[in-house]
């Protein structure tokens, strides 16, 4: 291939596509530049198809520091295991192009995006979404339908497309769109309690815009894209179809009817082992048995999930019963553990998710080593879901793309309502363990979250709440459900999560299992589900009705004031000497490290915050901090101690680190022939500040804080 250029003029900024020179051992490559932005994507398929049942598509977003100019952190200096922020990266490209695949693909295929250099005003994230679709449309991979991605800002009432970070910074509003020109297929939103209404225009606004980029790329496809190769398409006999479907009759439909989760799960693996037991009786001296167990196993799937459709569109009943706007038994609860600063459960119908909120110095923040402008945060969430919640053994290590997507979502949904640095300077750390999950287990992270935090005493702006909906079609009919458990979601067509505050939306994220979703859907979604959202608020401030006046008293405590920043070197000390003596002597430990020790944050503004449980070293320590940066006043009195006495005069300390000398001629009145005479070392004294002289000494004087010798007086006035 030769290279080709293309030019699109995108929102008044080039985007530049270049072709047929890079990576052309690949199925598929192309080079996007977005201003300075510049991405490699590329897409390489198997060689064979693969026997397992699923889908073997792996995406990868590289992040390169050189693109930011860094190198990168620790002993190796080379990039390791990718940030959060690329595993999202990552997830954020996966999301939309997974369902544009043909049904019938089992090559293992590989799509991977390398960011080469990044402009901050030029998402690489939305540009390595562009080359992930281009790079599928004009190889011979089975893909067939551009998608792209738009960010959507609100800056000053407008919404902006693809933001700049200084217009980021001021935005109300982060909303990553992923759609095809016919519809949206994928969501992810952080916003700052923004209404329904707003939110759905600005879904709008994006597919608007998505729509131009998508046409771009069919220009592209429709002159270097190369012909797809033919998939063998497995075709189900229609007389094996009719026999196990007559073999399971009505038992599929009783046993999703069953409401409870372990029990149903339990009872639909019956139905599938007593069918694939009766049919490998039946074929046992066929040939392709093999081949025909398979064909009954994906007969199974069908009719599991044909059942469950039909229920649903067209008998308008749900599997455990509930009506579709109904969500299951809430409750919420606080301060199970005595030991953490707050801790709460969340639990609806049988997901229950157990939180804890934990406080620290603004020193304590998460610093992150990647190619974004953010350098570091002090708001973070973590979530875990151990196999136990499902009642299943399984993989225990690491935090997967799974648990760092979810736990992003609830992090995104909470940190809007988490106070300022300076309304309350505190590090902050949520963690959500899943105790037991059947759908949502994300959005009831931030129902406990949110009630942990409240628990801790932390101010945040208003009570947070998650709802996740689906829906379920079967040809033009569809349903929207609140509140999906675990197989209305496997075998549903969307996930919307949808959370907020009594006032609007805080976080949204869809993912869809089919090509698009409409407006008309999106606003049923979003009405119902804030109808969802109120109930949950209701019982959650039943619990706790607003964050705890005070912190817990095994959390530090905290005091916050300001010094000359020029003073901040001299707290610090050569090599950090000073500080660290604040920090032994106000502690009385043997380390900084100590678990007793107070903590100290000295910002370059000036602000100082002092954290420790015990009042008193507060105290303390802001003490010893202010009479280093303590200022003598010229003309004041202050009470010294005598720390040397020579001929010439005497050493007195006003405090720590702070001395001045009292002159021989100032010790009194009448004339000194020996200081000694007067005062001696320890002595403590009054002095009255006569300003430094040109040398940078301080000048003090005892005599005038002494009242005048009367008889003196009189001789020097006869």
């Amino acid at each position: 291939m030769e290279k080709k250029v293309y030019n699109l003029d995108f929102l008044g900024r080039e985007l530049i596509v270049e072709t047929g020179e890079l990576a052309k051992q690949a199925n598929g490559s192309v080079l996007v530049r977005y201003g300075d932005t510049v991405v490699l994507s590329v897409c390489v398929m198997g060689k064979s198809m693969l026997t397992q049942d699923f889908f073997p598509l792996q995406v990868l977003y590289q992040e390169k520091l050189y693109a930011v100019g860094k190198i990168p952190g620790g002993f190796i200096k080379r990039e390791g295991r990718p940030s959060e922020a690329a595993t999202l990266a990552a997830r954020l490209i996966d999301r939309p192009i997974r369902p544009m695949f043909d049904e019938n693909l089992r090559n293992e295929i590989q799509v991977i995006n390398t960011v080469l250099s990044v402009d901050q005003d030029n998402s690489p994230e939305m540009a390595a979404l562009f080359g992930s679709s281009l790079c599928l449309n004009i190889s011979n991979i089975p893909f067939n339908d551009p998608v792209a991605g738009v960010i959507v800002g609100l800056v000053d009432g407008n919404f902006v497309i693809n933001p700049t970070a200084a217009e980021t910074e001021k935005s109300t509003l982060h909303l990553t769109v992923a759609g095809t020109k016919e519809a949206i297929c994928m969501v992810e939103a952080g916003a700052q309690e923004l209404s329904e209404e707003v939110m759905l225009d600005a879904l709008m606004f994006a597919h608007e815009n998505i729509k131009v980029l998508c046409e771009f790329q069919e220009k592209i496809i429709k002159e270097v894209g190369v012909p797809k190769v033919e998939l063998e398409k497995a075709t189900i006999p229609t007389e094996l179809q009719q026999q196990v479907e007559d073999y399971v009759g009505t038992s599929m439909l009783e046993a999703l009817k069953i409401p409870e989760k372990l029990e149903k799960y339990a009872e639909i693996d019956k139905v599938k082992e007593d069918t694939l037991a009766h049919f490998t009786e039946l074929y046992e001296n066929d040939e392709n048995l093999e081949e025909t167990l398979k064909f009954v196993t994906k007969i199974l799937q069908i009719i599991e999930a044909n059942a469950m459709r039909n229920l649903v569109t067209i008998d308008k009943k749900r599997i455990d019963g509930r009506a579709m706007d109904e969500i299951r038994p809430l409750y919420a609860g606080i301060d199970l553990l005595p030991r953490t600063h707050g801790s709460a459960l969340f639990s609806r119908g049988e997901t229950q998710v157990l939180a804890t909120t934990t406080l620290g110095a603004l020193g304590e923040h998460q610093i992150l080593d990647g190619i974004e402008i953010e350098d570091s945060k002090r708001f973070m969430l973590h979530y875990n879901f151990p196999q136990f919640s499902v009642g299943e053994t399984g993989r225990y290590g690491s935090p997967g793309r799974r648990e760092i997507g979810h736990g992003a979502l609830g992090e995104r949904a909470l940190a809007q309502v988490i106070p300022s640095e300076e309304e309350f300077p505190y590090t902050i750390r949520v963690v959500s363990e899943v105790l037991e999950s059947n759908g949502s287990s994300s959005q009831a992270t931030i129902c406990s979250g949110c009630l942990s935090l409240m628990a801790a005493g932390v101010p945040i702006k208003a009570p947070v709440a998650g709802i996740a909906m689906g829906l379920i079609s079967n040809g033009d009919k569809y349903t929207i459900l609140t509140d999906i458990q675990g197989l209305e979601d496997h075998m549903g067509d969307m996930d919307f999560k949808v959370a907020g505050t009594k006032k609007g939306i805080t976080a949204l994220q869809m993912d869809i299992k089919i090509k698009g979703v409409t407006k008309a859907i999106l606003k049923e979604a979003l009405a119902q589900a804030k109808k969802a959202r109120l109930e949950i608020l209701d019982v959650m401030t039943s619990a706790i009705q607003e964050p705890r006046k005070s912190v817990s008293k095994y959390a530090p405590k905290i005091d916050t004031f300001n010094v000359d920043p020029e003073k901040i070197k001299d707290i610090i000390g050569r090599g950090g000497e000073t500080i660290t003596k604040i920090i032994l002597d106000a502690s009385n430990v043997k380390s900084v490290n100590d678990k007793d020790a107070v903590k100290v944050d000295l910002e370059d503004d000036g602000r100082v915050i002092i954290y420790h449980t015990d009042a008193a070293i507060i105290a303390k320590t802001r003490k010893m901090i202010e009479d280093i940066v303590r200022e003598v006043e010229t003309d004041k009195i202050y009470t010294g101690k005598v720390t040397k006495v020579e001929d010439f005069g005497v050493f007195v300390e006003l405090w720590p680190n702070c001395e001045g000398l009292v002159h021989v001629s100032q010790l009194a009145h009448e004339r000194v022939n020996k200081p000694s005479d007067v005062v001696k070392v320890g002595d403590e004294i009054l002095v009255k500040s006569l300003g430094y002289d040109n040398r940078g000494r301080l000048n003090l004087s005892r005599k005038e804080c002494l009242p005048k010798n009367p008889k003196k007086d009189e001789k020097k006035e006869n």
